[in-house]
C-alpha cells in the first residue's frame, strides 16, 4: 500500500480482481453499472458509420454535401469536449453520481432527438447532446469506479471502462447490421441508444456516492459505511486512515497552489514527478488518436464501400470485422497483462500498431502509382454511357464529373471486370 490508499500496480492484480468480484459481486455490480458510460462512449462512436449510409438516402442534401456528413459526425465529438470540461465541474461540485445521472439524461435527450429527427440539423442537434453525454460520462465514469473500489484491484476495475468502449463498438455494428432492412433503419440505430442509458440511470439511482468524494464534505459516516461493503471488516479501518491521509494531502497542496483550476495545472507542472507522468499520459493518448483508428470507426462502412462493395448490408457486416479484432484486442489485453504487465503490454501494442501502419502505407502507395487513370476517352467509346449517370453522352463530355462517380453503386466502379481487380478499390480505399 502506498500513499492515499492506492495499492502499487503489479501482475497479479487482474487475477486478484476476478477473486475478489466473484466473493464479493457488489463491487462488480458497481463497477460494471458505471462502466455502461464507456459502452455508451464505444455505441456512439461505431453506430453513427452505419446511420451515416441510410441518413444520406433520406435526406439529399447530406448525400450531396460532404461537410453535413462531417458535421453530423463530429458534432458528437465537439460536445463532448465540452461535456468532459463541465463533467470536471460537476465532479467536485456535485459528486460522481450525480455527474453520471446528468450524462444520462443528456444522452437519453440526444437519443431521442435523432431517432424522431426529420431534418438534418435535428440529426446534429441530438449529436450534440450525445457529445455532452459522452463527454460527461467518460471524465466521471474510470473516476468513479476509481474511488469506489478496493485499491488492490482498483486499475484491473477501471481497466473495464476501456473494455466495454470498445464493446460498446462491436454491439453498435451487430445493432446496425440488425437493422438494415428494418423500417427507419437509422432512426433505431440511433435511438436504440437510449436503453442502455436508461438500464445506467436506474441502476446509479440504487448505488452510493464515492466515498472519497463523501469524505472530502465531511461525511465521514456515509463513506465509511460504503467503505464496510467493499472491504473485509479488519481492512476497513485501515483504508480510512489511507483516505484520511489521502485527502488532508490533497487539501493541503491546494490551500498551498490554490484550489482553481489554472492553479492545480500550474501546481502540477511545477512538481517534476507529476509533469513526467502527464507527458506520458497525454502522448500515449494523442498518439493513439493519431494512428487512425477513431477516424476508420466512424467511417468504416464508407471505406468499404469506397473499396467497391456497394450493398450497405455487405459493408457493415466487413465492418464488424475491424470492431471484433479492436474489441478482442482489449479482452486479450486482460489475459495477458498480469503475465507481462502494462508497459511490456503496450510496448508489443505500439510495435504491431506501427507494423501495421507502414504496411498500409506501402499499400496504398502501391495501389496509387499502379491502378489506371480514369479518363473522358474511354467512356465515350461506349457511345450513351449507361455505366455512368454523371455521362450523357459524348457530346457533353466536358461536363462529365468523375468525382460524383465515385460510389459503389456507380458505373464501372462496381462493374465485374473492377470487381476482381485489386489497385482500383485500394486506391479508393486510399483516400
Amino acid at each position: 500500500m502506498v500513499e492515499g490508499g492506492v495499492a502499487k500496480a503489479d501482475k497479479t492484480e487482474f487475477t486478484e480482481c476476478w477473486r475478489t468480484t466473484w466473493k464479493t459481486p457488489y463491487i462488480m455490480k458497481l463497477a460494471l453499472s458505471a462502466g455502461i458510460g464507456g459502452l455508451l462512449f464505444g455505441y456512439d462512436t461505431g453506430v453513427i458509420s452505419g446511420a451515416l449510409l441510410y441518413i444520406k438516402e433520406d435526406f439529399e442534401e447530406v448525400d450531396k454535401k460532404t461537410w453535413l456528413q462531417e458535421t453530423i459526425v463530429s458534432m458528437a465529438v465537439a460536445g463532448a469536449i465540452f461535456g468532459a470540461g463541465i463533467g470536471g465541474w460537476m465532479n467536485d461540485r456535485f459528486g460522481r453520481r450525480v455527474s453520471i445521472l446528468v450524462a444520462d439524461v443528456l444522452f437519453f435527450v440526444g437519443s431521442i432527438v435523432m431517432a424522431v429527427a426529420m431534418a438534418q440539423w435535428m440529426i446534429i442537434l441530438g449529436r450534440i447532446f450525445v457529445g455532452f453525454g459522452v463527454g460527461m460520462a467518460s471524465m466521471t465514469a474510470p473516476l468513479y469506479i476509481s474511488e469506489a473500489s478496493p485499491a488492490r484491484i482498483r486499475g484491473a476495475l477501471v481497466s473495464t471502462n476501456g473494455l466495454l468502449i470498445t464493446g460498446g463498438q462491436f454491439l453498435a455494428y451487430l445493432i446496425n447490421l440488425a437493422f438494415t432492412h428494418a423500417p427507419g433503419t437509422w432512426r433505431w440505430m440511433l435511438g436504440v441508444a437510449g436503453l442502455p442509458t436508461l438500464v445506467q440511470f436506474i441502476l446509479m439511482l440504487t448505488l452510493p456516492e464515492s466515498p472519497r468524494w463523501l469524505y472530502r464534505q465531511n461525511k465521514v459516516e456515509e463513506a465509511k459505511a460504503i467503505l464496510e461493503k467493499l472491504y473485509p471488516s479488519d481492512e476497513v479501518l485501515e483504508e480510512i486512515n489511507a483516505l484520511r491521509i489521502s485527502v488532508e494531502a490533497e487539501k493541503a497542496d491546494e490551500h498551498a497552489i490554490g484550489g482553481s483550476l489554472m492553479q492545480k495545472l500550474k501546481g502540477a507542472f511545477g512538481n517534476v514527478v507529476v509533469r513526467r507522468g502527464l507527458y506520458a499520459g497525454v502522448t500515449v493518448q494523442v498518439a493513439q488518436q493519431f494512428s487512425g483508428i477513431n477516424t476508420v470507426m466512424y467511417y468504416s462502412p464508407m471505406i468499404v464501400q469506397f473499396a467497391g462493395f456497394a450493398s450497405n448490408k455487405t459493408a457493415m457486416a466487413l465492418s464488424l470485422v475491424t470492431s471484433g479484432l479492436n474489441a478482442l484486442g482489449s479482452v486479450v489485453s486482460m489475459f495477458f497483462v498480469d503475465r507481462y504487465g502494462r508497459r511490456k503490454m503496450m510496448l508489443i501494442s505500439m510495435m504491431g500498431i506501427i507494423t501495421c501502419l507502414l504496411a498500409l502505407t506501402v499499400v496504398f502507395w502501391q495501389a496509387a502509382i499502379r491502378s489506371p487513370q480514369l479518363n473522358m476517352l474511354e467512356s465515350t467509346q461506349f457511345g450513351a454511357n449507361g455505366t455512368c449517370p454523371s455521362f450523357k453522352s459524348a457530346a457533353d463530355a466536358p461536363s462529365w464529373n468523375c468525382m460524383s462517380c465515385l460510389k459503389a453503386e456507380c458505373g464501372f466502379c462496381a462493374n465485374a471486370v473492377n470487381e476482381v481487380s485489386i489497385s482500383t478499390p485500394l486506391h479508393f480505399l486510399a483516400h
